[in-house]
């Protein structure tokens, strides 16, 4: 069973079906609706997310409220094993440093947890403040992935793959919240 996870400044909790009213808004935002989509229905991707078997789903706590979601995969495969994960956050919270340790206490979790030596996340390209946000946490630009995701409007645009080896991770325990 998931467990709720604790950072500097955040609260990750496994995602509940109460949660997707305020993840739909989130996603909403044309902010995040230009990198997260979902289609017409948020409510149904919100969802939908919730209800992947492979897909962990956290909910992203912010003082006690809802602010975003972070998630991870995993390839099982054992020669090619690693986690990759996904994070939103509601605009308004932006540039406060709540996904840098949202991304480093889901990491320190699957690499002690789950024993990942590799996590990878996949910003798209020209998204600069995530890219930012994923380098403080450790992250490394991989390469450059090209014509990777469609965008809202129909148009391809490049990802940049980043990662993370267990051996660079701070596994030092979180910082008590405020």
């Amino acid at each position: 069973m998931p467990t709720t996870l604790h950072g500097s400044l955040v609260t990750l909790r496994p995602a509940a079906e109460r949660d997707v009213p305020p993840l739909a808004a989130i996603r909403a935002a044309p902010e995040v609706y230009a990198r997260w989509q979902g289609g017409p229905d948020l409510t149904a991707a919100v969802t939908g997310d919730l209800a992947d078997p492979g897909a962990h789903t956290y909910t992203v706590l912010y003082r006690d409220r809802v602010v975003g979601a972070i998630q991870w995969t995993s390839e099982e495969e054992p020669d090619y094993r690693h986690a990759g994960i996904d994070i939103y956050l509601d605009p308004a919270v932006h540039g406060r440093g709540l996904g840098t340790d949202s991304v480093r206490t889901l990491v320190r979790h699957l690499v002690g947890a789950h024993g990942f030596h590799r996590v990878v996340i996949d910003p798209a390209a020209d998204n600069a403040a995530a890219i930012r946000c994923y380098r403080k946490a450790g992250f490394r630009p991989v390469g450059v992935m090209r014509q990777y995701e469609r965008g809202p409007d129909g148009s391809w645009h490049d990802g940049l793959l980043m990662d993370l080896l267990a051996a660079e991770l701070d596994l030092g325990e979180a910082k008590p919240q405020e």
